[in-house]
């Protein structure tokens, strides 16, 4: 049996493809001349499965989404005081490239928008760390999160440099305030070559989960950035990280994120998983247009939003076992807890490693306390290809915990609502 989920995230996929709203990064020449067509999504759990579609293997540049993650080293590397004294973590309610710093003190108010990325570029390394060395740690620390080297795209970084008027305008405040201490030129130049990683949406997600996962990365089981650093940056992404924009995407997303002008977005949703999208077309806001809806659907079908808390997806198969009887053999699945996006993934990986061979496949909800409506539809589309193999699939659910249990066009699902009614079925102690 394949798993639902890639055929999920196709189907919300190609809902949103007609869109053809917004455009492409031009004041960025490389940007400009994107395919607009590119469609991507990807999800990473916490566990390290990746499930993605549409151009998953296309790479584009990193841009703001870079931001978060170099805020982390500097946090790791420089501590959360010196960090803090350069750049704050209040919203600034402006666009990503406003000159956004405090009256006084000329702090940039948050390391998502230009100013701080500017800021927090120069803090990398060691005081006193030359550009090259700054820009190989901040290539490194990307690389870490992504858990594979990281390249630089020298065509779109010479297309930015070209046009970074801007920045380095912010760049030269930011030195005449004391907040960054070395070249300003210098320090554009290091912050635009960040911007100009390499990246697929496989890349994104990953590098989403390892902070979803308290710093550790899903897959290489390495410790990036401690739990502490993870919480910090989570947070200001949640606050700041869609930048004017944030108070609407809070309400309606509800998941930390970061966009980047190259069609790249991503959500981390702590101790869940890690979300990416690509698609080029940008909002007024710099936002993939394509990205924020696929992100929307996300949240309204699997209760993605930040405050709705699921149980964790590790507790939800309480036992799995085989067994032979005069009438066949049979295999199952006892859930418990609670049954949503995260810990009905949980049952399909299962169902997809075990790969059943038995004659029949019995699901036990009796211990599931709840069930949520995107938990369901994939439950019963597990039972739905099961079914469609030829094995005979059973669900033992004597208080009607899952509403509704029909699998779908092609399938059968026998209900039965007592142990005694499935050991006539099964002929085996339950």
């Amino acid at each position: 049996m394949k798993s639902p989920i890639p055929d999920y995230l196709s189907g919300i996929m190609d809902s949103c493809a007609a869109d053809v709203s917004g455009e492409r990064a031009a004041y960025i020449p490389e940007l400009a001349a994107a395919d607009p067509d590119r469609l991507a999504v990807a999800l990473c759990t916490v566990d390290g499965v990746v499930y993605a579609v549409g151009d998953a293997d296309a790479e584009f540049t990193i841009q703001s989404i870079s931001k978060p993650f170099v805020y982390a080293l500097a946090l790791a590397e420089r501590g959360f005081s010196s960090t803090l004294d350069k750049v704050g973590v209040e919203p600034s309610g402006d666009a990503f490239n406003d000159f956004s710093l405090e009256p006084d003190t000329g702090r940039p108010r948050n390391p998502m928008i230009n100013a701080g990325a500017i800021a927090t570029h120069s803090l990398i390394g060691e005081p006193g760390a030359g550009a090259e060395e700054r820009q190989e740690r901040v290539l490194a620390g990307l690389s870490a999160f992504a858990g594979r080297r990281l390249e630089v795209d020298e065509r779109v970084f010479a297309s930015e440099l070209e046009t970074a008027h801007r920045n380095l305008a912010l760049a030269h405040m930011l030195r005449s305030y004391g907040i960054i201490e070395d070249d300003p030129v210098e320090v554009v130049r290091g912050y635009t070559r960040q911007c100009s990683v390499l990246v697929t949406v496989r890349d994104l997600a990953v590098m989403a989960a390892t902070l979803a996962n308290g710093g550790r990365h899903p897959t290489t089981d390495v410790q990036v950035i401690s739990a502490r650093v993870a919480r910090q940056v989570l947070s200001v992404m949640t606050t700041s990280g869609m930048y004017d924009a944030a108070g609407d995407w809070v309400t309606t997303v509800g998941i930390p994120a970061k966009s980047g002008v190259a069609g790249g977005l991503l959500g981390a949703l702590p101790g869940q998983v890690g979300v990416a999208t690509f698609s080029p077309r940008l909002d007024k806001h710099g936002h993939s247009v394509r990205g924020v809806q696929l992100f929307r659907r996300l949240t309204d079908d699997m209760g993605m939003h930040l405050m709705e808390i699921p149980s964790p997806g590790q507790a939800v198969l309480r036992k799995v076992r085989t067994f032979d009887g005069p009438h066949g053999s049979s295999m199952v699945f006892q859930l418990q807890g609670r049954l949503g996006f995260t810990t009905a993934e949980v049952v399909a990986r299962e169902v997809v490693e075990q790969a059943p061979t038995t004659d029949r496949v019995i699901f036990d909800v009796e211990l599931l306390y709840k069930v949520e409506e995107v938990g369901r539809v994939m439950l019963l589309e597990v039972c739905r290809r099961l079914s469609l193999e030829g094995r005979e699939v059973i669900l033992l659910d004597s208080e009607g915990v899952l509403p509704n249990p029909v699998p779908g066009s092609g399938a059968t699902l026998k209900v039965v609502t007592s142990r005694e009614e499935l050991i006539g079925l099964a002929s085996a102690d339950q």
